[in-house]
């Protein structure tokens, strides 16, 4: 447990002292920000016509309420998540590669599965913030902006269904960090994550979503129908057999393979 403390608390010095914690802040602020705004917008039909293309994307949105505001909260979360969560995966693996700091790494009297672990610890608990302050910020606009429609429930049952992709979408971190372990970088890992999104597009569209994990959080928040809908519990067991294959290949290229 020891080895393990250690080296969560390096991870995390190098985490907060990087530019990087910062900027993805940014990101996942700026995103519920401007969803407010376009709400604000789509509220205000005089303001939405002065603004022109603004103010007609803003009505796609449909009924400026807080079930439609955190529906499409929800769903940001699902696909920001991949790509932020994925990015954030690519840097804590990858930059020991682009930095030149696996050989230092690896030398430590630390034993390697303690170095992994100690990253997913970080990974899951970088995501976990930023995912609460995208909700937080979220919340907050909101009441700004006083979106009608607030009830506890709704606010509970939404926070509920966001607190659950987000986890779901965590778990799909353990395949980037095996390709940005293998990949040496942050080339691979990236052009992975690009490539379960674009690959999730079309199995949607043959029906086959439930079957691929990367298309699972969205489906469970419900984009093609109710929440839940189309899932079963086949669809958990394949998301968590992927993560579980993902771990399984980080701590074995960790632990088996030169990389020296």
């Amino acid at each position: 447990m020891k080895n393990i403390f250690s080296a969560i608390w390096a991870e995390s010095l190098k985490v907060i002292k990087s530019k990087i914690f910062w900027i993805t802040f940014f990101f996942f602020i700026f995103l519920p920000f401007m969803m407010g705004l376009m709400f604000f917008v789509s509220k205000n039909p005089e303001l939405s016509a002065k603004l022109g293309m603004i103010g007609d994307k803003s009505a796609l949105f449909g009924e400026s309420d807080w079930p439609a505001y955190f529906r499409l909260l929800n769903l940001s979360i699902a696909m920001l998540g991949l790509i932020g969560f994925g990015f954030v995966t690519s840097w804590v693996f990858g930059r020991e590669y682009s930095d030149r700091t696996v050989k230092d790494l690896l030398v430590l009297p630390i034993p390697r599965s303690s170095i992994v672990l100690a990253k997913f610890i970080i990974i899951t608990t970088w995501c976990l913030i930023l995912s609460a302050v995208t909700l937080s910020v979220g919340l907050i606009m909101g009441g700004v902006f006083q979106l009608s429609g607030w009830t506890s429930e709704i606010a509970f049952h939404s926070s509920r269904i966001f607190l659950v992709t987000t986890l779901l979408t965590i778990f799909l971190n353990t395949p980037v960090a095996f390709f940005a372990s293998h990949g040496r970088g942050y080339l691979s890992p990236m052009g992975f994550v690009i490539g379960t999104l674009i690959i999730a597009q079309f199995i949607g569209l043959m029906g086959l979503g439930p079957y691929f994990p990367w298309a699972i959080p969205a489906l469970f928040l419900g984009v093609t129908g109710a929440e839940n809908e189309h899932l079963s519990i086949f669809s958990y067991v394949i998301l968590f057999f992927t993560s579980g294959v993902g771990f399984y290949l980080t701590l074995f290229w960790w632990n088996r393979v030169d990389q020296t």
